[in-house]
């Protein structure tokens, strides 16, 4: 069954097309991953689809059976809402019957019989409609997006700005829509939750649009890439990386076709110049006639190759020391919540470390904390290598005043730069024409991240800290940072939820979760197979390289989580069982040392005292080996 139709869509702004002639369908199981760079109008096609937005011309058919979720960057709900009436907003005529059966609920607390005949007639209408059902499909949604049975009563304006994205995302799951219209649904998503979101879509039985710069989320999830350009829309029935390398070929083939035509029509007028006055006069009409017949062929447009043209490069710096960092026991609390503790790391120059974990692990408090930018009452101490160069990037962008202009800003770190030299600079990252004269307040937010970049790199580093710096940046910038900092000759430590971006530069990852570190060497697809792996798990996380079969690797993989789940549950029981038998004996061993100690006992019975005390202790010591290591691994 076709969901979505979309018919010779045009659509532009004041004379600018951002597209024309747009056509596509997406049939049940159909998921379209849409891409393009920043600015070439992926958000107003969406909206276009959702009916929020009229096309200039074309139409968009959606039958009236289909049910559409739309997930918009930036979502609101009233604050006063608690997460559960905006997870089931979505269902007006239970929400509203659910208000009815609180009303009841209290009236019903006085126990007067027509109190109570009312509460039984609301209950029993509300389970008519599944109105209990819809609450335990509503938690699963909440689930999926991070979000617990406890977080249900909480108010929406208590929400930081990550939960809010999630609790977004998790409203349109919560609809249970056959079309979903995903606008970057992985923002604001930790690592396991984008994960699980992954593993949904790979099995959701209706048809999804997803814009997304997540290449890695694109591979699993996407089995259809649209490309979206001002002359043509370029359709592949294959995810994000396969649709690179299809793209290529047909442009190599439409390259090679324009310079057979180009070749072809010079040596015809050439023909043509030779002979209309001579004995060939004839031939050299005809040819005329028949030339001015053909379809002339246009350079193919490359939406990327306008994209591609930055120049992100690091100034040469002076070598730092071989040993960079050195932290010992670095601790920070936050609020009420204990972050992490103990935590020890030696940074080598040359090192680039991703530190990855759940939202709320901590990862930017220890990234600060590393960069000397912690709270005064963070724990530990961090000795510095000799000659460091460092620089910071932050992932709110702090360091640019709303109210300066691009230039200005430029200027505030290299003041002796004329104007000229600045718009030069600038064009290096996007910002050409009138843009560098504009206030940074009306950047995007790709802008402003490409403006932030150009302030970090004015200066030799050798030591960057950066907390997601590929936040708003499209693809092609993103791509051009990884190429930088792969070959940046000092030392990184980084945040980052892009598993392409932490593949591509990372040769170690710092693991926080739960107020614990680990480090491994390698790349962030080294150490989550590992984690698999160590867990007895069948299948690894999706990496670049996959491409085809998402959804039965995706299976896999939910399986395998399942199974890794069960055996950290099962350690947690035998830990927990290990604990209390090791009381239980530290207990008898106190009483066997006090016998012993009283000497009333006669030497055989002595002797046989000891050697049940000497048994109870090495037993004592191997069920601390295994509590100790199942605490590791748990």
């Amino acid at each position: 069954m076709t969901l979505l139709q979309c018919d010779n869509v045009t659509f532009g702004y004041a004379g600018d097309t951002l597209f024309r002639d747009l056509t596509f369908r997406l049939e049940a199981g159909e998921r379209l991953g849409l891409v393009a760079p920043n600015g070439a109008g992926k958000t107003t096609l969406l909206r276009i689809l959702t009916g929020e937005q009229t096309p200039d011309s074309g139409v968009v058919v959606i039958p009236a059976s289909v049910s559409v979720g739309y997930l918009k960057q930036n979502q609101h709900f009233p604050d006063e809402w608690t997460l559960l009436d905006a997870l089931m907003s979505g269902h007006g005529d239970v929400v509203r019957l659910r208000e009815e059966l609180n009303e009841a609920s209290h009236a019903a607390a006085d126990g007067s019989d027509d109190a109570l005949r009312r509460l039984a007639r609301v209950q029993d209408r509300y389970e008519m409609i599944g109105g209990h059902a819809l609450e335990h499909r509503v938690l699963s949604a909440a689930s999926q997006v991070g979000f617990g049975a406890k977080d249900m009563e909480r108010k929406v304006g208590s929400l930081s700005g990550g939960e809010r994205g999630r609790l977004s995302l998790g409203v349109v799951l919560a609809a249970e829509p056959r079309l979903l219209i995903l606008d970057e649904p992985t923002n604001h998503l930790d690592l396991a939750t984008t994960e699980k979101l992954e593993n949904m879509l790979c099995t959701f039985q209706g048809a999804a649009v997803i814009v997304s710069h997540d290449r890695a989320f694109l591979d699993a999830t996407t089995n259809r890439t649209g490309e979206l350009g001002s002359q043509r829309f370029r359709l592949y029935p294959a995810p994000y990386t396969e649709y690179l390398v299809l793209r290529q070929g047909d442009l190599q083939r439409e390259e090679a076709a324009l310079t057979r035509q180009r070749d072809e029509i010079a040596r015809t007028e050439d023909f043509i110049r030779r002979n209309i006055a001579g004995q060939k006069t004839k031939q050299a009409q005809s040819r005329k006639k028949q030339l001015a017949k053909v379809q002339r062929l246009e350079r193919s447009e490359d939406v990327w190759s306008e994209a591609g043209r930055m120049a992100f490069r690091f100034v040469e710096a002076p070598r730092s020391g071989d040993i960079v960092l050195e932290a010992s026991e670095l601790g920070a609390t936050r609020g009420t919540k204990r972050l992490f503790e103990h935590v020890e790391l030696l940074l080598r120059r040359g090192d680039r470390i991703g530190i990855v974990g759940p939202n709320g692990a901590g990862k930017t408090t220890l990234l600060r904390l590393l960069a000397q930018k912690g709270a005064p009452d963070d724990e530990g101490t961090i000795r510095r290598g000799t000659n460091l160069r460092e620089g910071y990037f932050d992932q709110h962008l702090e360091s640019l005043n709303p109210d300066s202009t691009a230039i200005e800003e430029i200027q505030k770190v290299r003041g002796e730069l004329v104007v000229d030299a600045v718009r030069t600079y600038l064009a290096r990252f996007r910002i050409t024409g009138d843009d560098p004269f504009r206030s940074v307040a009306s950047f995007s937010g790709g802008e402003r991240t490409r403006l932030a970049l150009a302030k970090l790199l004015l200066i030799p580093r050798n030591l960057l800290f950066m907390d997601e710096p590929t936040n708003h940046l499209d693809i092609p910038a993103t791509e051009i940072l990884e190429e930088a900092l792969a070959h940046f000759v000092g030392s990184v430590v980084l945040v980052s939820h892009d598993r392409y971006f932490l593949d591509r530069v990372c040769t170690r990852i710092l693991h926080l979760e739960n107020g614990r570190v680990r480090i491994h060497a390698g790349t962030y697809s080294d150490w989550r197979n590992a984690e698999l792996r160590s867990s007895q798990a069948p299948v690894v996380v999706p990496t670049k390289t996959q491409i085809a079969g998402a959804e039965i690797k995706a299976k896999q993989s939910y399986d395998g989580q399942k199974a890794a789940q069960r055996e950290v549950a099962r350690k947690q029981r035998r830990a927990a069982q290990l604990e209390k038998d090791i009381a239980q004996g530290e207990a008898e061993s106190a009483q066997l040392k006090a016998k012993l100690l009283a000497g009333d006992s006669d030497w055989e019975e002595l002797a046989r005292l000891a050697q049940d005390e000497q048994a109870l202790k090495t037993r004592i010591d191997r069920m601390m080996e295994e509590w100790a290591k199942l605490t590791e691994e748990a």
